[in-house]
């Protein structure tokens, strides 16, 4: 499985591509793709934030079950998602 994320312009924001083509601030809330499916949906995401000015870096990455719950597969996704690794009351991880 694969995951889409970038970086929103207005702030920097990592953000996933969820479903119906939204952007989310949550992995949880973050569409899935088969591996054949991610790059088709990669070049239209792309397409569609350069042409609206949201986004930037946006890339598929690849997601792994992880008892019965998909998480991202690297530490650098996993990091991604969950915020700051020095401050942990910030970011995603203190919601």
């Amino acid at each position: 499985m694969k995951a889409i994320t970038a970086n929103r312009l207005r702030d920097g924001e990592v953000v996933f591509l969820g479903e119906g083509g939204r952007w989310v601030e949550s992995f949880a809330e973050a569409a899935l793709f088969a591996r054949a499916e991610a790059d088709g949906v990669l070049a239209a995401a792309k397409e569609t934030a350069e042409r609206e000015r949201f986004g930037v870096d946006i890339y598929a990455f690849e997601v792994v079950e992880q008892d019965g719950v998909p998480v991202p597969a690297t530490m650098r996704e996993r990091i991604r998602t969950a915020g700051p690794t020095v401050r942990t009351d910030l970011g995603k991880q203190a919601a």
